[in-house]
């Protein structure tokens, strides 16, 4: 067999892992049914590494996994403690910097910051919580933005960019002050194009985008995350093996 036809692996945990050329490391694990904390990413986007989750060490140093093009011989640490323990850290501070009630939120059981908290061991926020001033808007007739929720993960702005071609979100200031916009003259939804059937709809991995009259159809217990730990699923990836799991 030529080099050319021989399997290209790399190596995660210890765990030979396949890739085809071009893959990332985050795209080649999550083919393979190896897990990898994420919220920012999506296969159908370009992977910008904003939520740090993916962070792993390749021989030793660290690099987000959505970004990282994989090579033949790599050696990959993700499952750590010390890696679990930044993890950890990172959600505290998501959780602190909006306003998170999980009871009381439409998207509990399949919200992926709730899934990645419980999957991860995080028992307290740990952190001084901000609770920022940040207004509902209900303007739209079918949809429901819930602004205290927002983590800034930008998968709403590159949907109504790159696939719905609407440009409804952006993200405005720096810093703290970084927040989710509509870009309307008003700054309302409801003085927008979006519809239900937008793809910036369903890519929010927390509870900001939501159907109106639609609330607790599927009930608290019996939803995605509820049965089944974020970290067997792998509905992100583009040959999604979650159905192997079920």
């Amino acid at each position: 067999m030529s080099r050319m036809n021989e399997q290209q692996v790399f190596l995660i945990d210890g765990r030979d892992v396949p890739f085809a050329p071009g893959q990332t490391v985050m795209q080649a694990a999550l083919d393979a049914g190896v897990y990898i904390p994420h919220l920012c990413f999506h296969p159908q986007f370009k992977p910008h590494g904003s939520c740090k989750l993916c962070t792993v060490k390749v021989n030793g140093r660290p690099a987000t996994s959505c970004t990282l093009p994989v090579a033949a011989g790599m050696e990959i640490e993700s499952e750590t403690a010390e890696l679990k323990d930044k993890r950890r850290m990172l959600l505290q501070m998501l959780f602190v910097e909006g306003n998170h009630f999980c009871p009381s939120c439409e998207k509990s059981g399949n919200c992926k910051l709730q899934a990645l908290a419980y999957d991860l061991g995080m028992m307290s926020p740990h952190y001084d919580h901000f609770f920022p001033d940040r207004p509902v808007d209900a303007t739209h007739p079918e949809i429901l933005l819930d602004f205290n929720r927002c983590i800034l993960c930008e998968l709403c702005v590159r949907a109504s960019g790159e696939v719905d071609r609407k440009n409804v979100f952006a993200l405005s200031g720096r810093g703290i002050t970084k927040h989710l916009i509509v870009n309307s003259e008003s700054g309302r939804l409801g003085d927008t194009d979006m519809s239900t059937t937008d793809m910036a709809m369903s890519v929010c991995p927390v509870g900001v985008i939501l159907k109106k009259r639609v609330g607790f159809a599927v009930p608290v217990g019996q939803r995605k995350y509820d049965t089944i730990p974020i970290s067997e699923q792998f509905g992100d990836a583009p040959n999604a093996v979650l159905e192997q799991t079920r």
